[in-house]
């Protein structure tokens, strides 16, 4: 199961919501599970099934005018009943006063507790939406993503092909780095896949006899991305591999590629001495752009010659 804990979900959106961490310090370390970010109005009057476990709670402006409403016994038995169940986080929007009692019990359970001057209807949207990405199912690959010419591009082949040199040589015609060697693929909807890279690899490449480069330290920030939308897998294999009955002269060799139930378009491009790789992976990329709006160069060609030979049979008639 993927999961994140309350000090990162904090420390990512601390900014944006303009977050202040103002009780249970301690409970930074638990698990997040659940993408869900509730607003537990009916949890604080007892109806204990509309809190669960693992999850932000938020507490916007009607919860906080009904606590107010109450005298303090009432008001303590309140908030004991939203932290009757385990509570990953509490958030109290819209810059509203927080309770000493809300405080308390957020120390003695260890449940962090943050207040934010943010309204709570764009504050539980964009918790939400970090959190279904963070969240997201997730599988590891071996390869090298690029954005290249703005698509998201895994290079894909077995290990010494030239992945890394191949990756280098695309950064100083302008492209931009993601991920070296392990990519992080997470779905972030239906359909939709996101490449990441792990922390620790962040900005870092391999090329066998230069060790490992930093990119941002070498080219700047625009030659690296945290992340982007996987869009084409090119994968690199030696011309030994690929069979006569595989060779199409006439158009690229297109396949797909199941990632987390989601199908890439994928071609191949044999690995040569004297080919220029990088060029060949831009036009590659150039060439679905254009297959995507409906271009097709080989179809193109077939029907110029079709139009050749219709001629020639006319004039010969």
């Amino acid at each position: 199961m993927t999961q994140t804990t309350v000090k990162r979900l904090f420390d990512d959106t601390r900014q944006k919501l303009d977050l202040a961490w103002i009780a249970g310090a301690t409970g930074g370390s638990r698990l997040l599970t659940s993408e869900t970010v509730q607003k537990p109005s009916l949890a604080l009057i007892g109806h204990l099934n509309f809190v669960h476990p693992n999850r932000v709670q938020v507490l916007g402006a009607a919860e906080m005018d009904y606590l107010r409403g109450l005298s303090p016994e009432n008001l303590q038995e309140a908030i004991d009943h939203l932290y009757a169940t385990e509570l990953a986080a509490v958030i109290v929007a819209n810059a509203e006063v927080v309770p000493q009692a809300l405080i308390e019990v957020a120390n003695r359970t260890e449940t962090a507790l943050f207040a934010s001057p943010q309204p709570s209807p764009r504050l539980m949207q964009i918790l939400t939406h970090y959190l279904a990405k963070t969240l997201a199912e997730f599988t590891t690959l071996h390869g090298v993503f690029m954005e290249v010419m703005g698509i998201g591009v895994l290079i894909t082949g077995e290990s010494a092909i030239g992945k890394s040199e191949l990756a280098l040589e695309l950064i100083t015609r302008g492209h931009r780095l993601v991920a070296d060697d392990i990519v992080e693929i997470y779905e972030i909807s239906p359909e939709t896949l996101e490449g990441r890279c792990p922390s620790l690899l962040q900005d870092f490449i391999e090329v066998r006899g230069l060790g490992i480069l930093n990119i941002r330290a070498l080219y700047g920030e625009v030659a690296v991305k945290p992340k982007k939308t996987l869009r084409f897998i090119i994968h690199l294999e030696k011309p030994t591999d690929i069979t006569k009955a595989d060779y199409d002269r006439l158009q690229m060799q297109r396949d797909t590629q199941e990632i987390l139930d989601v199908s890439i378009p994928k071609v191949r491009i044999p690995v040569a001495a004297g080919r220029n790789l990088a060029v060949m992976v831009e036009v590659a990329v150039r060439s679905h752009i254009l297959h995507l709006r409906g271009i097709s160069s080989s179809q193109q060609f077939i029907e110029r010659h079709n139009q050749y030979l219709n001629l020639d049979q006319e004039s010969n008639s």
